[in-house]
């Protein structure tokens, strides 16, 4: 949804189509942005904005005083069959649709809190009981909720606060017992309960692993870059009259320097998948969940309780700090135009939000700054023709009258300085020349609009510093000064995103109930300005790797980088995801130029063999097939006949299918017969493809992780182990890809109890991981839980599961009499460092991704079954509004990924917004 729905868009084209040639023209040689923007604005009519009004009504953005009911009504069905994420999902749609200080809210909080507590997410679960109760919570049920918040503080070891909360209850409710809900009886039995914990936990001695005690540090550039901000000193600013600004190596960089730091400008949260537009009750609550549902509208941070805008329902935040920052910045004005937003696209969005940050008056200054003439009529934003042959950082040099003289590179400062602010922003090309006139013309007028309900929007709405002189409503197309500057400002952001836009993605989960196995999509998250990042150039054979940790980017060096070498970044079409005509194609359609990096050039003298991870085999000798529509075996003194493309790809698509069909299964727990499927789709698909194909790969990460559902961790690491060849041929020993190949085989290995060969592929996935992730990294941190635990077994215990392949079970794993082990003790293996239990296996998770040539894709599977202490009655995991309660044990799937921190060598996973 970069641009409007296809509705508005289709409804623009056609007024663009129905344009008198002249005023075709006018628009498509005009030389400036002002032009542009005063010559479309002016063709923007009445029943226009009507048609984008209908279109805008159809997406529910405000308050709905009949939906929490509703939504709670349906998060507690999900309780009951103990989903309880999307339990916690639907409460929070209902808090949304609530106003403040009401019944409604307090209930839908609290019932959200019950969720969170089966969720073990303690902390959370007690914010939650505070904005129940501060919402207006009714006295009868409040045992209710205290009960759940003295479970909660046992559970996190603050005993004090526990205890008091205990003797409040035993104050105000025990004697009384008419004001509670809760019957006595059970009420003095929880809390007999709960001061046993209490007892019990305060006589205990609790530790955590020394490695794990340790604070993550956060990762600092190496050396302060007096140039270039948010880079390290190992970074330069140069200018090319060719290349334009570009980033080069000041010294020689290693792998997995940290290059660039830098949070984002601005970042627009992508809404997802919307529900339909809305023509009738019938569809007038919707169920599904969306990103908006999950994570932060301003930091990202992944949450199952957000706390939602008092002004609509669209908007969701992680806590009241982020709502109030967000409201002071932006959402002030942004509230009451959520649903033309939404209509209009994100590129839109961020266009005003860019200027909403950034404040009209500081807009002004820019745009007049850069302006070399300013009226009603004429507001020029021509793109910089400063372009010189060399520079130093932050200046360039030209030749004028035989002299040398310093030229600033655009973006900088008079210092030559180039900061991460909104003049570096406003400095980056958007490409006018290159963009078509019927897309130049959509952008003005979705601008207009924009600028027209600026105009009408009132004082209250406006943001500090502009006056009600500075927006004086206007009914004419022709509009005041001001606001013309605001519209050319947001039209050239909106042009520039196109070739700028910085796409953040992060990893969601998603499987059947009652499914041994989970599905995970690498997805666009959000959408940002890098103003930094930015000047990165094109490589389909990058140097460098991103990584995001909610708005902040880092860029990695993925190899070694020479002095005076260019750092590179890729866009998206990557060489080990696409042929070279593919990536010329889409690179040339959205950035305006020709890659000449390279792996095209190498790539485009040896097309016609065509990628190893696409070819074909002889059945006969099991040698390359080559040639294009023809194939012909490579191997001379082979007589096997010649084959045609046609068929192979056919038999290959036949392949393919039958594959989709043994996933399915997978997801459905047939394992029995997806392995008996995949085993046959190994076979014949070794005898027609080549060995290092991607399907080859794919078939075998899907044995492996059937195997691994079914507790087979020998097989499955066989098979995983077939599936990491095809991954480092295809993707590289050092790439981001390996990472996560050798991620999945340590955990096959540690599941398996395959001691050795867990610690060295832990070792080699940290190495690899490290070259592109921080030290945050979902992934990094679990490969250090499991070696911690591996490293703190005992010496005994550790000499028996040297045999390699100590399968262990899902029940605690108990090793006494006759299994060779002095003295008949019972050994439990911890499964978590953070645990404080002995139960088995560290991590009863096994994350596995599936080989995908899906640039946005990555499936992984987790196997479920994290359980928690579960022993306190029910009053205590009841809903807030009565509703029947449970406390058996929901297993979930460990949530790896749910923060959006996502690496990916660039453009894999992680390209700039296509």
């Amino acid at each position: 949804m970069d641009l409007p729905v296809d509705e508005w868009k289709s409804y623009l084209l056609q007024k663009w189509a129905s344009l008198p040639k002249s005023i075709q023209v006018t628009i498509s040689t005009a030389e400036t942005l002002s032009d542009i923007f005063l010559h479309s604005s002016s063709l923007l009519q009445p029943e226009d904005e009507l048609f984008l009004r209908r279109l805008s009504k159809g997406y529910l953005v405000g308050k709905d005083s009949d939906a929490p009911f509703f939504y709670r009504e349906q998060g507690n069905k999900k309780f009951q069959e103990k989903d309880y994420t999307a339990a916690a999902v639907l409460y929070s749609k209902g808090v949304s649709h609530s106003r403040p200080n009401t019944e409604d809210m307090s209930l839908c909080y609290a019932n959200r809190s019950a969720a969170l507590f089966h969720l073990d997410q303690y902390e959370t679960c007690l914010k939650d009981i505070i904005r129940a109760q501060t919402h207006g919570y009714p006295e009868r049920l409040q045992p209710k909720i205290m009960l759940r918040k003295a479970e909660c503080l046992v559970a996190l070891g603050r005993l004090q606060e526990a205890s008091q909360t205990i003797g409040d209850l035993e104050r105000n409710f025990t004697p009384t017992p008419t004001l509670a809900d809760v019957p006595p009886q059970t009420l003095q039995r929880n809390l007999h309960h709960l001061k046993m914990k209490v007892q019990e936990k305060e006589n205990l001695t609790e530790t955590f692993p020394a490695t794990l005690a340790k604070t993550l540090e956060d990762v600092a550039l190496g050396g302060e870059n007096e140039q270039l901000s948010n880079a390290s000193s190992s970074v330069g600013l140069c200018i090319d009259p060719l290349k334009g600004r570009y980033l080069v190596a000041t010294k020689d960089i290693l792998p997995g320097e940290l290059l660039v730091k830098e949070d984002a400008f601005v970042s627009v949260l992508n809404p997802g998948e919307l529900p339909p537009p809305h023509h009738g009750l019938d569809s007038q609550w919707d169920t599904r969940v969306t990103n908006g549902d999950l994570y932060c509208h301003r930091c990202l941070k992944h949450t199952l309780a957000t706390v939602p805008c008092d002004g609509c329902s669209y908007a969701k935040y992680c806590s009241q700090e982020c709502l109030q920052q967000a409201w002071e910045l932006y959402h002030r004005t942004e509230c009451p135009l959520g649903a033309l937003l939404l209509t209009l696209g994100v590129f839109c969005h961020i266009a005003l939000r860019l200027t909403l940050v950034v404040g009209f008056e500081d807009v002004r200054k820019i745009v007049k700054k850069l302006c070399v003439k300013i009226s009603n009529k004429d507001i020029c934003l021509p793109e910089s023709n400063n372009q010189v042959k060399t520079l130093n950082c932050g200046r360039g040099e030209s030749e004028k009258n035989g002299n040398r003289v310093e030229t600033p590179i655009p973006g900088c400062d008079a210092n030559g300085k180039y900061d991460s602010n909104y003049n570096a922003v406003f400095n980056l090309l958007p490409h006018t020349e290159n963009h078509s006139p019927e897309h130049k013309f959509l952008c003005a007028l979705c601008a207009s609009v924009l600028c027209r309900q600026l105009e009408a929007a009132s004082s209250q709405a406006i943001p500090t510093g502009v006056n009600s002189s500075q927006l004086t409503a206007a009914v004419t197309p022709e509009l005041c000064p001001d606001v013309t500057i605001w519209g050319v400002a947001m039209l050239r952001h909106m042009l520039q995103l196109q070739c700028n836009a910085q796409a953040i993605t992060t990893i969601q989960h998603t499987g059947c109930k009652g499914s041994i196995v989970t599905d995970s999509r690498q997805v666009r998250l959000a959408t940002g300005i890098f103003p930094v990042i930015s000047l990165l150039n094109h490589s389909c054979s990058p140097n460098t790797s991103v990584f995001f940790t909610s708005t902040v980017a880092t860029i990695r060096a993925s190899q070694r980088i020479g002095k005076g070498q260019e750092i590179l970044h890729c866009y998206g079409p990557h060489k080990s995801r696409m042929g070279v005509t593919e990536r010329q194609r889409k690179l040339r359609s959205q950035y305006f130029f020709d890659c000449t990096c390279p792996a095209c050039q190498t790539e485009a003298h040896r097309m016609a063999a065509g990628p190893r991870w696409k070819a074909f085999c002889c059945s006969s000798c099991r040698a390359p097939m080559q040639g294009d529509g023809v194939l012909r075996c490579g191997n001379r003194s082979c007589a096997e006949s010649v084959v045609s493309r046609d068929d192979l790809v056919s038999r290959l698509q036949d392949l393919q299918q039958q594959v989709g069909v043994a996933q399915k299964l997978l997801r459905d727990g047939e394992l029995e017969r997806a392995v008996q499927l995949l085993s046959g789709c190994q076979r014949d698909a070794e005898s027609f493809l080549w060995a290092e194909h991607a399907m080859v790969g794919e078939i075998a990460d899907g044995l492996a992780q059937a195997c691994a559902a079914l507790g087979d961790w020998q097989k499955s690491a066989t098979h995983l182990q077939k599936s990491l060849r095809v991954v480092e041929v295809r993707h590289g020993p050092s790439s981001v890809e390996m990472g996560h190949e050798l991620f999945k085989l340590a955990q096959i290995f540690f599941n398996g109890f395959a001691v050795p060969e867990a610690l060295s592929t832990i070792q080699k996935a940290e190495e690899v991981l490290s070259l592109h992730c921080g030290p945050w990294d979902d992934e990094i941190q679990e490969l250090q839980k499991m070696k911690s635990c591996l490293l703190d077994l005992p010496p005994t215990l550790m000499a028996f599961l040297i045999s390699p392949w100590v399968l262990h079970k899902r029940a605690s794993v108990i090793m006494g009499a006759g299994n060779g082990l002095p003295g008949g003790s019972q050994i439990l293996v911890p499964k978590h460092p953070q645990s404080r239990e002995a139960v088995p296996a560290l991590s009863n998770a096994v994350c596995l991704p599936t080989l995908t040539d899906d640039l946005l894709a990555r499936e992984r599977w987790t196997k479920t079954g994290r359980t928690g202490d579960r022993n306190t009655e029910e009053a205590v995991r009841g809903l807030g509004d009565s509703t029947p309660s449970t406390h058996q044990e929901q297993k979930h799937p460990l949530n790896r990924g749910s923060q959006p921190t996502v690496c990916g060598t660039d453009g894999v996973g992680v390209p700039r917004v296509s």
